[in-house]
């Protein structure tokens, strides 16, 4: 039988993929690399994803021919605005993977993921940072989120430009002394900043090697230096405003509500900076729960997927419940 949901989570640094069953059961997990259509591509994005779908396929001991499902749910980074929802999900329907398929920004999926019901406000936190929010009558909100033009501060690849950025100017005196210099140096196994500056720039290291300054940045807030730590408050200021817009949009203020964090630097110092979150949200929503998703976006993924083809409660249930492990790296 045709498995019934097809669900893909494809993160800018990971892509993980499910085949679901209409009872809930996880048939198959498979986990390859980033394919964000901004970066690669959407053609380059459609073949990475369907090379996934076939090996999910494969392992679920179902056909590895289109289609591959009844529908297809897609959370992708890189559909930040409605019309790069629509023309991904057209640019699906014409592959011919499912039936039926919706995208939406990879942020519904960690919402769908950390409640019940697909009802409140997640906040991610990875390569770069976003919020999205899903009112009880449907009513949704959410920010552009692509980078500094659209008002953006946070995320993986800027927390880590900011504590080189810092590094270098305590190195050459435009700035004040700060742990961060040791301690970049240290990460990055070099003797200067300036050493770091040139290998970036002739790309001997990758941009995405600052992303990885970001545990770096919180282990030195964490031993009370203060350029670290406004940055870490910064970061919790920014998600607590975040959320709190986003519950004031969709009247979310008067009542119980939830607030999902999820993403790459959450998931490391999420608890740190949950305290803190906490405290900003709940001066806006008294009744609050702010909670650090565990499960696998994928999971919201699926789980709208079976929203979507009215699966029964079981069946949520079962799939929330679901520990999949995937199987391998794609290529």
């Amino acid at each position: 039988m045709k498995p019934a949901v097809l669900a893909i989570d494809g993160g800018n640094s990971k892509t993980d993929v499910l085949l679901v069953a209409a009872d809930g059961s996880v048939l198959a997990a498979v986990r390859g690399p980033g394919a964000s259509p901004q970066h690669v591509g959407v053609r380059r994005c459609l073949d990475s994803l369907a090379d996934l779908a076939r090996q999910a396929a494969a392992l679920a001991g179902a056909p590895t021919a289109e289609p591959f499902a009844t529908h297809t749910a897609a959370c992708l980074a890189g559909a930040d605005l409605p019309q790069e929802e629509l023309e991904l999900r057209q640019a699906i329907e014409e592959r011919g993977w499912s039936d039926s398929a919706t995208v939406d920004n990879d942020t519904f999926a960690l919402l769908r993921a950390g409640t019940d019901d697909g009802v409140g406000v997640a906040v991610v936190c990875g390569a770069g940072i976003n919020a999205v929010g899903v009112a009880p009558d449907g009513r949704t909100s959410r920010f552009p989120a692509i980078g500094r033009i659209s008002g953006d501060w946070g995320g993986g690849a800027f927390l880590g430009q900011e504590a080189l950025w810092w590094a270098v100017r305590a190195e050459d005196g435009r700035g004040a002394p700060t742990e961060l210099l040791p301690a970049v140096l240290a990460h990055f196994g070099a003797r200067t900043a300036a050493e770091v500056v040139e290998a970036l720039h002739f790309e001997e290291l990758p941009a995405g090697a600052l992303h990885g300054l970001c545990p770096v940045l919180f282990e030195v807030a964490e031993s009370g230096d203060a350029i670290a730590g406004e940055l870490v408050d910064r970061l919790a200021e920014e998600i607590g405003l975040l959320a709190t817009v986003t519950l004031r949009r969709l009247g979310l203020i008067d009542g119980p509500a939830v607030v999902v964090l999820g993403g790459g630097v959450l998931a490391g110092a999420g608890r740190r900076l949950l305290p803190d979150i906490t405290r900003r949200c709940a001066k806006v929503s008294p009744e609050v729960e702010v909670r650090v998703v565990e499960a696998p976006p994928v999971i919201g993924a699926g789980l709208l997927g079976l929203d979507r083809i009215g699966a029964d409660p079981a069946a949520l249930r079962r799939l929330a419940g679901a520990d999949p492990r995937p199987v391998g790296q794609g290529t």
